[in-house]
Formats: C-alpha cells, structure tokens, sequence
C-alpha cells in the first residue's frame, strides 16, 4: 500500500482500522461484500493511493435493504437502554482507536491531525450523550375532556434511516445521526463520500466488532458505497421513511425533492455563507482567533466555516490590518505534522473552485489583500494546498452570495448600528451559523433577538464553527432545516403518537358528540 506517510504511522493505523489494500464497501454488519466496480481513494496530503473499495450494485442494495429490514423488527423490540448500552460500547471502541481513526481522517480528507482527533473525540461525545437519552425517549402526558379517559403521546422507532454524508467529516456526521438512530430503535443505511471511502469501511469495522460480541443480528449498521447513483437509490426508496444528507444546497434540493415525492421525511445539512459582525465594542484580539480559525480551520472546508467578516467602519482598519498580520504567520503543509495549521483541499476540483472564486471577486471590483495561489515544490506534490486569502469586497457582490468551499474569506464594512450589520448577514440565501464580537450587551442581545441573526446558529464573542454535540446543530434557508445532534434533535428519527385510554364502562365522544343507539 503505497504512502509517503509512513513517518506518522499510517500504515500502523490502517492495519489497527482492518483497512486493506482492496476493501469490500458493501456491509450488513459482520458480513462483507460487493460486486460493483473498484473506487480509488487517493491521499490529498500526498497525492498517493490510500486503499481500494469496491462498490455498490444494485443486487448489493437490496441484500442491504432485506438486511436492516429484518434487523429493524428485532432491533426495535430491545428496550431503549440496552440499546444505549450498544451505543456505550462503541464509544468504548472509538476511544481504544481514537488515535488511529483521527489518523486516518486526516490523511484521506486533508484536515489536520488535531482536527481529525477532534472529529472522533465528536463521535466518542454523541455516543455519551446518546446513552443518556437511552433512558429518556420521553412523551407527555395530556388531561383528557372526557372522564375517565387518560390521554398521552409516545415515540415509538422509525425504521431504516437512510445516511449519505460528505467528505469534510467523513466520520462524525455519520455517528451523530446513528448514535440516536440507534438508541430510537431504528437501523442505518450509510452512504459515505466517495472521496473519503475508507473513513466508512473503518468505522463499520469498528461497530461490526460491538455488534458481533453482543450477538446482534445483521442489518443495524450497513454499509453501502459509489457515486450519487447508489444514493439515489436510496432516496427514492419507500423502505427509508428517513433520509438524513449532508452536503451541497444543490444536492440537497434533490434530496428533498425525491423523498418528499413519497412522502418520505428528509433531514437536510447544506451549505453556509457564514458571518461574523464585528462592532466597535468588539475585543479585537478574541476577533483575530475566532475569524482565522474559523476561515483557514480544515482549508475552509467546513460548513460552519467564517466567509464573511462584516466590521464597522470605525475600527475596519485595525480589525483588518491584525488579521492580515495573522495570517502571515499560518503554515501550511501535511496535516499530520501537528506544527501546520493548514493542510490540503479534498482534491484538484476543489482548487479549481477556489481560483475561480479568487477571479470573480477581482472581476466584480474587490481587492485581494491577503494573495491566495496554488503552491508547488517538495511537500506539495498533491497539487491541493493553497494560500487562504483574503478580499475586501461588498455584500452584493455574487461571489460572496455564493459558499466557496475553500479558504477565501471577505471583508465586508459597514456602518450605522448593529441592525446594518445584522442586515448584510442576513442577506444571504443560506442561514447555517452567524456569530457577533461585542462587549455590548445591547448589540449582543440585538442580534440574538427575533429581529436579529436568521441563522440556525447565533453565537456571542465565539466563531461560526466549533459546535459542541449538546446543541442542536443545523440551519435555515437553503442549509435545509435539518437539525442534528443534541437538544431534541431525537425525535426526528422516531415516529410520534397519541394514545387514548377509556378505562369506564361507557363511551362519551369528544367534543360532547352524542351517538346513541
């Protein structure tokens, strides 16, 4: 298996995930197979071939979909807790190979190791968090208008949920929408991004292991792989009541479209244009950290990621003079090597995007502060890394209307109060994550009001990215709705229901109806 990366113990790390030269990408648990044609994946870091894995077929699929059927009618019947205690298990086992999965996250995504460590520390905290719940799938209790009737609702499991992820976190968005699955009783159907395939051989690997020491049947965590065709499968199938996708707003929209065809349910994380407002009150010194990181953090390859920096006019020049001085210090290389702070985009199409951004912001009149450029030379063969840039330029401009999933970050003045600012972020199509730098209390209660940030997220004096597992995660707009992760973000994957119980030995009709006979 060829690598350059051999100095940071890939190969070790592989081997501990069960990653071979050529992988079955097709799983119902313990049983591995697949009859579909062969998928390369190739390092960003270092242009070099990870590992292989055969795809889908369509015979494949529905071996899959027999599977977690059957899987389902046994998995739902297990009480809520011994099914967290599953969950609590594979928490267990991504603690044991937190270190090698964050490797491997890293290597063929791109991101930095610590970032990649992070991805499964979010994983291990969905997984805890999910345990909890276990034991609190609650409903309510409601008095009834008729006597002696007692009224209430339950949630009751689902069924087949439908995953298909994207490259940026190739392992966390997946755990945190089966950790909850599988603590509602439901079973999942996983559709990794054919950019990062081995993230998803190895994570079923890991809960193959906990399925297999508990004797649970096949079916409750499947596997599936290839190009959009195999999620299209997916998402016109009546078997999925759920499909949860992660991705482009494009995507996402014929996602929702298809599922909503057969009035299925659909849980949708697309794109975001996020901003940070910057006013007059604002700690400049919190501002830099939260604006570079959120801007450069994974190449700008995140959803969450900060695009837009709007400052008052009133201190844009210092505001903009300290972020350019901080960017100058970034160092950009191998992920893996914990001294860079910004590693590789996905692939070469990804750069391509990120010119062609950097063009039409000088094309629409702004101005390149911060010189972006491809570099080349030893340590950068992949053709992938790339300076982050900055731009001043102005809200309207289409560029910055659209998501460029790459480190270009603009600078957006503004002037007025904080209703300016607030107006300029929420002119955008997409409403994922927003964040405002003040010390004013009314500024920051402004922009957390009805009347302020339109977004799914509104952070205060932090950046747009960075969400921890404990809130709800997702977005307004054309980000989708969806919400994933914590708060109540369960219940989607559960089907609700009302129960009415007449304990008497007569039958009153709601609403004093009489029907006698």
């Amino acid at each position: 298996m060829a690598t350059t990366a051999n100095q940071f113990g890939m190969q070790e790390a592989l081997q501990q995930l069960g990653i071979k030269e050529i992988n079955e990408g097709t799983s119902t648990g313990n049983s591995w197979f697949s009859n579909g044609e062969i998928l390369e994946s190739y390092s960003p870091v270092d242009g070099q071939l990870i590992g292989k894995v055969k795809t889908t077929t369509k015979e494949d699929y529905e071996k899959v979909m027999q599977s977690a059927t059957e899987a389902f009618k046994t998995f739902r019947m297990m009480p809520a807790p011994q099914r967290g205690e599953i969950v609590r298990q594979f928490g267990q086992k991504l603690r044991e190979k937190k270190d090698a999965l964050g490797k491997l996250v890293s290597y063929e995504m791109g991101k930095s190791l610590q970032e990649g460590l992070g991805e499964v520390q979010e994983m291990i905290d969905i997984c805890d968090f999910a345990v909890g719940l276990s034991r609190q799938l609650h409903g309510f209790t409601m008095h009834s208008e008729r006597p002696g009737h007692r009224m209430y609702d339950q949630y009751h499991a689902l069924g087949i949920v439908g995953i298909i992820s994207a490259f940026n976190f190739p392992v966390a968005v997946w755990s945190w929408n089966t950790a909850l699955a599988w603590i509602a009783g439901d079973v999942c159907v996983w559709k990794p991004s054919e950019k990062t395939p081995l993230c998803g051989v190895a994570c079923q690997n890991i809960i193959a292991e906990v399925l297999k020491e508990n004797n649970l049947p096949e079916g409750i965590s499947c596997l599936i792989n290839g190009d959009y065709k195999v999620g299209e499968w997916m998402t016109s199938d009546v078997r999925v009541p759920l499909v949860s996708a992660t991705g482009s707003t494009r995507m996402g929209k014929i996602v929702a479209q298809t599922v909503a065809g057969r009035l299925g349910r659909s849980l949708l994380e697309l794109g975001g244009n996020n901003a940070i407002i910057v006013t007059p009150d604002a700690d400049v010194k919190m501002t830099v950290i939260g604006a570079v990181f959120g801007a450069v953090g994974t190449a700008g390859q995140r959803c969450t990621s900060t695009r837009r920096l709007i400052i008052h006019e009133s201190i844009y020049d210092k505001v903009r003079d300290a972020i350019v001085s901080a960017y100058a210090q970034l160092k950009i290389g191998n992920p893996l090597d914990q001294n860079n702070h910004v590693g590789p985009l996905i692939d070469t199409h990804a750069v391509e995007m990120y010119n062609k951004a950097l063009a039409k912001v000088i094309a629409e009149g702004g101005k390149i502060i911060v010189e972006g450029g491809v570099l080349s030379g030893e340590g950068y063969e992949s053709g992938c890394y790339v300076k982050p840039a900055i731009a001043e330029a102005e809200g309207h401009f289409e560029i910055v209307q659209h998501e460029t999933f790459a480190p270009v970050l603009y600078l957006l003045k503004y002037d007025g109060d904080v209703d300016n600012a607030i107006a300029i972020q929420n002119g955008v199509a997409q409403g994922l994550s927003s964040a405002i730098m003040t010390n004013n209390l009314r500024e920051a209660e402004r922009f957390l009001s009805v009347a302020g940030s339109d977004c799914g997220i509104a952070n205060v004096n932090i950046g747009t990215s960075g969400a921890e597992i404990g809130g709800a995660f997702g977005g307004e707009k054309e980000t989708g709705g969806g919400r994933e992760s914590g708060s109540d973000a369960w219940k989607v994957y559960m089907r609700r229901q009302t129960n009415t119980i007449n304990y008497t030995t007569s039958l009153p009709l709601a609403q004093g109806i009489k029907f006698d006979l």
